[in-house]
């Protein structure tokens, strides 16, 4: 089969779709990615991966010089768009959400090509809930997805969120000797996510210099390119025990090492959380549709983690939380059994059975 692959440009689209490449069998099957051009600015690793690069811009219907520029690129990817359906004549396309997914979409519907899309959020973005009317079929990776699609529930089909395939659960000896660090501390992770947070960057680091039990801890922070060499010169003379990066992909090792995860609440996040069962304190973005305030709904459900909205997140309320758990560390345990309660599938499997499952 000839598989054209949609995605927007941050790691939360671009990461599940690489999962189902990695699960797709190349040897026997044409596949094809299509990514904006922004996203050549994004450190995420990208080799033996055919990629076409698409313009794209965000823009509203007000007029303004920003909207001009904007409505023009997206009339360029429109065309782009165009003849990359032409030229690869691809039997299937599957998009990952965001606005520079849609043309494709658009033109494969058009030709009759068949499609499907994936939802990573519990709540929709405005680009698949468009393109979920016209799609032959949506692949959620929440339950609760299809109240949010006004659509019939034959087409939906529940996989989860596709991870990347190196993503495995390693021992802790191996994890902490990677990043050079000693037993027997408390292991704090601190993730943005792939663009970086430079709320959670400041708060965090805040919260950590005010304890006075900083010998117990061992941090890794994945703060971002903005924010990294800043971050980086606080930490030298802050006395705290952190690895710190601007972008880190073995995130094997970063979940493996940690007792405790401080992030947001993407959909991959999420799915990692899952993944490596690894308790954590999730501060959900709070704009963008409040997707990640209900991703982060649906795992607090099960204990494994507690929720600090954005508007309430302060270093002294990090820090009550963190010395919490430095008194009590069977409350981890606890959270960590939440988990136990949640079943994973091999969602990159199960997409790629979708997909294939149109072979003529």
């Amino acid at each position: 089969m000839r598989i054209l692959i949609a995605s927007g440009s941050s790691g939360g689209h671009i990461f599940p779709a690489l999962a189902l490449i990695d699960a797709l069998d190349v040897a026997s099957n044409q596949v094809l990615l299509v990514l904006p051009k922004k996203s050549q600015e994004n450190k995420i690793p990208l080799k033996l991966v055919n990629i076409e690069y698409i313009h794209t811009s965000n823009f509203t219907l007000s007029l303004s010089k920003k909207n001009i520029f904007g409505a023009y690129f997206f009339l360029l990817a429109v065309f782009e768009s165009l003849r990359i359906i032409i030229k690869f004549k691809p039997d299937v396309v599957v998009g990952f959400g965001s606005l520079n997914t849609v043309a494709l979409m658009f033109w494969a519907w058009l030709f009759r090509i068949k499609t499907i899309i994936h939802e990573q959020n519990v709540i929709p973005g405005r680009a698949n809930r468009l393109l979920a009317k016209l799609v032959d079929k949506i692949a959620v990776s929440f339950d609760q997805t299809a109240n949010y699609l006004n659509i019939s529930a034959k087409r939906i089909t529940l996989v989860g969120n596709p991870l990347r395939r190196e993503l495995v659960k390693l021992k802790k000896e191996e994890a902490l000797d990677f990043f050079g660090f000693k037993e027997g501390r408390f292991n704090i992770l601190i993730t943005g996510g792939s663009q970086g947070s430079h709320k959670l960057n400041t708060v965090c680091f805040e919260s950590l210099s005010a304890l006075k039990v900083k010998n117990d801890l061992q941090v890794v922070h994945i703060a971002g390119i903005q924010d990294f060499a800043v971050f980086k010169e606080k930490y030298v003379s802050s006395g705290i025990t952190c690895k710190i990066f601007d972008f880190f992909p073995d995130m094997q090792y970063a979940y493996s090492f940690a007792d405790l995860v401080i992030c947001r609440a993407g959909a991959t996040t999420i799915a990692e959380l899952q993944k490596f069962a690894v308790p954590a304190i999730l501060v959900p973005y709070p704009f963008a549709y409040a997707h990640q305030l209900a991703n982060a709904r649906a795992l607090e459900s099960t204990g494994a983690v507690l929720i600090i909205k954005d508007e309430a997140l302060s270093a002294e309320k990090l820090s009550d939380e963190l010395l919490e758990f430095l008194k009590n560390p069977s409350k981890l345990e606890v959270m960590r059994q939440g988990y136990a309660r949640i079943q994973v599938p091999d969602a990159a499997f199960l997409l790629a059975k979708e997909v294939l499952g149109f072979r003529v």
